[in-house]
């Protein structure tokens, strides 16, 4: 299949999901998982149509972002964020959905103060509570996101998980359902809106989308199988 035919699948299946879901045909963004694609690749999915690509390590993320400079592409950072790692971020992604401590949230204000800008993230939470997996435990992600509020320069938008891998998607769909229930309880404890749950990827972002996924992050349906 063409890059564009690739493409248009996905939005096919993602307006299906969002119609069975009863959520009107346009309920989730797609967002193109583009580690270890390369630029001139990055620029065929643009040329289809699509503008929002997330990257998941800060070095190969730079090299692409001066690479495709001339596009205006909507950049999301959707890896693991070392602190140190922050200040190059600032100014050239939308959105960071991995937001898991209070250290990070510092930094993340202090880099954008730096910056005059007001950075938009997601907290990462661990719903299945693995041990290789970051992101803040369920327990901990009120104490989290009410520190968040005190930083002027820090806006949470929403909820990002990585469920458990489950040969079946109906199987992950109560990790789904749990990250949806944690988002509600925020909006209705802290009496804020929150728009995003970026959750759902190639095998189960059908299923993510029934349970209410803003936005899905898919790359081997995309752009193939690769060698992480």
């Amino acid at each position: 299949m063409t890059p564009c035919e690739r493409l248009n699948n996905v939005l096919e299946r993602i307006e299906k999901a969002c119609e069975r879901a009863g959520r009107g045909k346009n309920c989730a963004r797609l967002l193109g998982a583009s580690k270890t694609v390369p630029p001139e690749r990055i620029k065929e999915f643009y040329e289809c149509g699509l503008k929002l690509f997330g990257e998941n390590r800060v070095q190969e993320f730079l090299k692409k972002y001066e690479a495709l400079m001339e596009l205006d592409i909507e950049w999301h950072f959707i890896g693991q964020l070392q602190t140190n790692k922050v200040k190059y971020l600032m100014g050239k992604v939308r959105l960071i959905h991995s937001l898991d401590r209070k250290s990070l949230a510092d930094e993340i204000q202090k880099r954008a103060f730096k910056n005059n800008l007001v950075q938009d993230v997601l907290i990462e939470v661990n719903v299945g509570g693995e041990e290789t997996k970051a992101g803040v435990s369920p327990e901990h992600l009120k104490e989290l996101f009410e520190y968040t509020l005190e930083l002027p320069n820090l806006r949470v938008l929403g909820l990002m998980t990585i469920p458990p891998y489950l040969d079946n998607p109906e199987d992950v769909r109560p990790y789904f359902r749990k990250l949806r229930e944690l988002k509600e309880e925020l909006e209705r404890d802290f009496n804020v809106s929150l728009p995003h749950l970026s959750m759902g990827m190639s095998h189960d972002f059908e299923v993510a989308i029934e349970e209410g996924a803003t936005i899905v992050r898919i790359g081997t349906l995309l752009f193939g199988e690769r060698k992480y």
